[in-house]
């Protein structure tokens, strides 16, 4: 097993999930994360995990989302568990760091949020998911892997992106 994977495997066992359904997908990861020594890398073509983060301003209260460029959704950053990855938070934080160009990046709590798991184009997502606060005067840059990159104020935000965006953002208001 890798580091990283015994990182997942301890970030979920030591959970306390705001609820049932999610208490059933942190189960639910564990057991994948049991069966699959590979299930942290994206060549696990039954599912692997992610890591998704959730750039916020709460000052001025926004959160900036991406334009998905495969999926063509507004979303929060996130993605692949990658070689030198050591911890899902410090995944979710490259790929923070990554998409939208915002350097100094800080976890708003150390364990995650939520977990989301999707389909996407090549395969299933296991989505371990963290805010991030944006530092003061942060400018983003958009990545190729973007079509589009910009901030949305809270209640824009909630009108503008899934599911799983808007319970991510509820879930990181609750903590401010």
């Amino acid at each position: 097993m890798s580091e990283l994977h015994e990182d997942a495997v301890r970030v979920l066992d030591s959970w306390d999930a705001p609820d049932p359904g999610q208490d059933g997908l942190r189960q639910d990861y564990l057991a994948y994360l049991a069966a699959h020594p590979d299930g942290m890398w994206k060549p696990c073509a039954s599912g692997h995990i992610t890591a998704g983060v959730l750039v916020i301003d709460p000052p001025r209260e926004r959160v900036l989302l991406t334009l998905h460029a495969k999926l063509n959704m507004w979303l929060q950053m996130g993605g692949h568990c990658e070689a030198q990855d050591s911890t899902v938070a410090e995944v979710a934080l490259r790929e923070g760091v990554e998409e939208s160009g915002i350097g100094g990046l800080r976890l708003l709590v150390p364990q995650p949020l939520q977990l989301d798991r999707h389909k996407t184009p090549c395969a299933w997502h296991l989505d371990v998911q963290y805010a991030a606060l944006a530092p003061e005067g942060a400018a983003p840059v958009i990545s190729d892997e973007s079509l589009d990159l910009r901030w949305f104020g809270y209640d824009e935000a909630e009108a503008t992106a899934d599911g799983s965006v808007r319970s991510l953002l509820a879930r990181t208001r609750a903590l401010l």
